[in-house]
C-alpha cells in the first residue's frame, strides 16, 4: 500500500477533504460500497488519544468542513460545522458578547474533534460539558445516509438524543459535520483567585469551603507538582464587575492570607498536564474523594519512583496526571494499577488517553467499562461493518 498518511501509525492509502455535509456523505457512501475503513480527522490535535485504528484506508479531513452556519443571538444558539476550530468560533461571537462556553486544553482543536472525544476544561463546572452544551447534530452514517437529531433551540425533546450518543464515541458511530450548541453570555469581568496548600488534605479542606460558599465560582481547579510537591488551588469567579470585585474578597477570606488575584489565567490553567509524547491519563472520582485521590497519586509516583503531575478540576472530581514519555512501560502498567484502585475506591475511573506505542501495548487503556455489551449492540446498529474508526474505542470497538 502506497502510504499517503496515518492515524496514531497507521498508514492510509487515501486521504479525501469534503468541503460539505453532502460531500461528506459521497465520500462515505463510497468508502462503505468498496468496503474501506475511515478514520475522520479535524485539526489532528487528539489523534494520539484512544487506541490506533485496527485497520485504516482512508483519512476523511474536515478540515474544508468549517465555518459559523447560523448565529441565533436572540435564542443564544449556534450551528457550527465541525470542522471549525473552537477559537474561530470563539472570535465570531465576541461581537455579539457572546460565547461557547467550551476550554481549549490543546490549541487549534476544532468543534468536531472536541464533540467525538467529548473534551471539556475548568469551566465544566459552571456551564457544564460537551453533552450539556450540545442540542443538535447533524451525522453521516457509516452508509453515507445523513442523520440529523435535535435542533435550534434549547428545549427540544423530540426524536432521539444522538448528540449524546456520537459525544465521546471516538468517530465510531458516524461522522459529525454540523453541531448546533446552547451559547452563554460573554461576563463583563473575571477574576483568577488562588492559594498554595501544603497537602491534599488541606487543597480538600479549601475545596470543601469554596464549594460550602455562595461565591459561584465558574471553575475550581487544582494543580499538583510531581510527585508529593506543592499543591495550588485556583477558583475563577465570572459575572458584572462589582459583584466579581465582591466574590473575589470572599474567596480571600475563604482561602487564607497567602491567596494570589489575577484577571488573567494563572500559568498552565486548563491544559493537560503532558508534553506530546508522554503518558496522559484521566482520573474521575466522587467530590469528596479528591483529596483521596491527590493523596494515592503522591503515594503512588513515590513508590514508582516516578514523576506523576495532576491537574484539573477539583470542583467536579475530573483530574488529569502526566508521565514523562520515556518512563518504562512496566513501570507505567503499575501507576496505571495503582490508579485504577484509587479511582474504584473514589467510585470513578482510570483511562489512559494518550501513551507511546510500547506502552499502549502493555496497558489496557480503557479499563473495565461497565455496560460493553450494550456499547457493542450500539456500533452494530449504527456500524454492522466496523468500517468507522475501527478498534479505536473501548472494547475494540
Amino acid at each position: 500500500m502506497t502510504v499517503v498518511d496515518e492515524i496514531a501509525g497507521v498508514p492510509a492509502a487515501a486521504v479525501a477533504e469534503p468541503a460539505s455535509t453532502a460531500e461528506v456523505a459521497d465520500v462515505v457512501r463510497g468508502a462503505a460500497a468498496d468496503e474501506l475503513a475511515l478514520v475522520v480527522r479535524g485539526a489532528g490535535t487528539r489523534q494520539d488519544w484512544a487506541l490506533p485504528p485496527q485497520r485504516l484506508d482512508l483519512i476523511v479531513d474536515l478540515g474544508g468542513v468549517c465555518g459559523l452556519v447560523e448565529h441565533a443571538a436572540g435564542d443564544l444558539v449556534a450551528i457550527v460545522r465541525a470542522g471549525t476550530p473552537l477559537r474561530e468560533v470563539q472570535e465570531a461571537l465576541r461581537p455579539a458578547g457572546q460565547q461557547l462556553a467550551l476550554d481549549e486544553p490543546l490549541p487549534g482543536a476544532t468543534v468536531g474533534g472536541t464533540v467525538a472525544v467529548n473534551a471539556s476544561g475548568p469551566r465544566r463546572m459552571l456551564y457544564g460539558t460537551v453533552r450539556d452544551l450540545l442540542i443538535g447534530v447533524t451525522v453521516v452514517r457509516a452508509d453515507g445516509v445523513v442523520a440529523k437529531a435535535g435542533g435550534k433551540v434549547v428545549k427540544n425533546v423530540a426524536g432521539y438524543d444522538l448528540g449524546k450518543l456520537v459525544a465521546g464515541s471516538y468517530g465510531t458511530l458516524g461522522v459529525i459535520t454540523e453541531c448546533a450548541f446552547r451559547l452563554h453570555p460573554l461576563p463583563a469581568a473575571a477574576r483568577y483567585v488562588s492559594a498554595p496548600a501544603a497537602g491534599p488534605d488541606e487543597a480538600g479542606r479549601a475545596v470543601a469551603s469554596v464549594l460550602a460558599a455562595q461565591v459561584v465560582p465558574s471553575a475550581l481547579e487544582v494543580d499538583m507538582a510531581a510527585g508529593e510537591g506543592p499543591l495550588t488551588v485556583t477558583a475563577l469567579v465570572e459575572g458584572v464587575p462589582a459583584g466579581v470585585d465582591r466574590r473575589a474578597a470572599d474567596l480571600r477570606k475563604l482561602l487564607g492570607e497567602e491567596t494570589e488575584q489575577a484577571e488573567s489565567p494563572p500559568p498552565c490553567w486548563g491544559t493537560y498536564p503532558w508534553a506530546p509524547g508522554d503518558v496522559g491519563i484521566k482520573l474521575t472520582c466522587a467530590l469528596s474523594r479528591v483529596p483521596y485521590l491527590l493523596t494515592a497519586a503522591g503515594v503512588t509516583a513515590r513508590l514508582h519512583d516516578v514523576p506523576v503531575r495532576v491537574r484539573g478540576s477539583a470542583g467536579t472530581g475530573v483530574l488529569y496526571a502526566g508521565l514523562p514519555g520515556d518512563t518504562d512501560p512496566g513501570v507505567v502498567a503499575g501507576v496505571i494499577s495503582d490508579l485504577r484502585a484509587a479511582t474504584r475506591a473514589g467510585a470513578g475511573h482510570c483511562v489512559v488517553l494518550t501513551a507511546p506505542p510500547p506502552v499502549r501495548t502493555r496497558v489496557d487503556v480503557w479499563g473495565h467499562v461497565d455496560g460493553l455489551d450494550l456499547m457493542r449492540r450500539v456500533k452494530e446498529q449504527f456500524d454492522p461493518a466496523g468500517t468507522l474508526a475501527p478498534g479505536r474505542f473501548v472494547g475494540g470497538i
